[in-house]
């Protein structure tokens, strides 16, 4: 199996607002980035979506070194606690309705695909590769509002 970095990031300006997500995949010394955005949105919405565009980017299984700053993706899945909302019909251990549970579900079909490594990067700090997707997702949602 092949090893992928796979960095991620999301953004939103007000929370629910206009937000981006930015990606970075690297392989074999290749990198390349994808971005998006949506009109309506939050910032978790966002970092999930980084996650899944990444993964599905991919041609084949692969194992995935997932760089990201939200301790929410890194935390549900590293500690499974996404398995353990989707089992409880998408409530939380304190009996709360999951969030996004549209998109934790295609995410954890994702990871069943590919062999994750999860590594959680302190935003906005001394990661290149971490910054670069944040700057990725800010143009997206500045694209939206208006103002890129």
């Amino acid at each position: 199996m092949k090893t992928v970095k796979l960095y991620t990031d999301g953004a939103c300006s007000g929370n629910p607002g206009p937000g981006g997500w930015g990606v970075i995949l690297s392989f074999n010394g290749l990198e390349k980035e994808l971005s998006g955005g949506e009109a309506n949105t939050t910032n978790n919405r966002m970092e999930l979506t980084a996650v899944i565009r990444g993964l599905e980017a991919l041609k084949e299984p692969c194992i995935v070194e997932l760089y990201s700053d939200s301790k929410y993706v890194i935390d549900a899945l590293e500690k499974g606690w996404a398995l353990g909302w989707k089992s409880r019909g998408w409530i939380k251990s304190d009996k709360k309705p999951a969030l996004n549970p549209d998109l934790w579900d295609r995410l954890l079909t994702l990871t069943q695909r590919h062999q994750l490594r999860y590594h959680w990067v302190k935003g906005h700090a001394d990661n290149p590769k971490n910054n670069r997707c944040d700057q990725l997702a800010v143009e997206q949602w500045k694209k939206i509002k208006g103002e890129g």
